[in-house]
């Protein structure tokens, strides 16, 4: 009858089955993985601390993902948009990676360039950029990023444009052609 102690997972067994970890702190105990940090108070009561994977670090520093949401979807004046961190040969941390949802896929990407320099500081700053026609949602309307996460910055593996932020010469975002993608991830091109 202790709801912390059992966790009823999802109608889906397999994801149920991912969440559930064993032999954590001793052989035998489970445990589940909710991607929620959490601490106990002293009445024993469970408490939200923050959302693991909300954020992700690069250029030395912690960058939360809903701030970034936040100004992307100002400047765009469109909701749905997630941010997250992807791996980049040869740098520290993960790069920032914001996937916007346009069915017309009309953004103009000079000013979003422009405003988001302005509003966020360099190392928040995306250097993918990915414009796809929809993302899914669960019943809850919480955005899945997870096939995006898998997907990563590859322009291969999605038929939706993938952009890299030309810090160095236009200082804008420009198409990721397969070219550009095989000069980052051979580490000719540093981030």
């Amino acid at each position: 009858s202790n709801p912390i102690s059992h966790f009823d997972g999802y109608t889906n067994q397999t994801e149920t089955k991912k969440k559930i970890i064993t032999n954590v702190f001793k052989k035998g105990d489970k445990a589940f993985l909710s991607g929620d940090l959490m601490r106990m108070d002293s009445n024993g009561y469970l408490v939200f601390v923050d959302r693991t994977g909300d954020t992700y670090r690069w250029k030395g520093e912690n960058v939360s993902t809903a701030d970034v949401e936040a100004v992307i979807q100002k400047v765009t004046k469109l909701s749905d948009c997630i941010v997250f961190g992807v791996e980049v040969y040869g740098c520290e941390g993960k790069a920032g990676m914001a996937v916007i949802a346009s069915q017309d896929f009309e953004i103009n990407l000079v000013q979003l360039a422009d405003n988001l320099r302005i509003q966020l500081p360099a190392y928040a700053m995306p250097v993918f950029v990915r414009i796809t026609d929809n993302i899914e949602a669960t019943g809850s309307y919480k955005l899945v990023k997870s096939s995006f996460i898998k997907t990563g910055y590859c322009p291969d593996a999605t038929t939706d444009c993938i952009y890299f932020y030309d810090n160095f010469y236009t200082k804008s975002y420009i198409p990721l052609e397969s070219k550009l993608y095989e000069d980052i991830i051979n580490g000719k091109i540093r981030i």
